[in-house]
């Protein structure tokens, strides 16, 4: 089964964070990514510029409207992502917590739907 790992911290507070702080988080996530690959289990990884260069589209009456920025104020910002193939939820959950959630963020873990081919 494939899970996506949602990452999410405080975009402020990790901006504010010195380049050396951020050094050994930045280790720790090279770590998983080399880790899942030599495993075989990796599909997909990926980091999220700031939200402030989000556009958010919504159809309305068959119309397009985007708005500049996310779609809603929170504490804590989507950053990036991990696609990994794991055996189970116990599985996932256990490389969740090899990933830095920098910013006090969180690790936010949701399996993929198989979607079949288009007949």
């Amino acid at each position: 089964m494939q899970y996506m790992f949602l990452i999410y911290g405080d975009e402020a507070a990790i901006a504010a964070t010195p380049q050396e702080e951020m050094e050994p988080h930045i280790a720790q996530n090279w770590s998983v990514v080399e880790e899942a690959t030599r495993r075989g289990v990796l599909g997909g990884v990926g980091a999220l510029q700031p939200t402030s260069t989000s556009t958010t589209v919504r159809v309305t009456g068959g119309k397009a409207i985007t708005i500049d920025g996310p779609f809603a104020e929170t504490k804590e910002q989507l950053g990036g992502y991990y696609i990994l193939d794991c055996e189970n939820l116990d599985e996932a959950i256990a490389w969740a917590a090899k990933m830095p959630a920098c910013g006090g963020g969180c690790i936010e873990i949701r399996p993929l739907v198989e979607i079949p081919p288009n007949a």
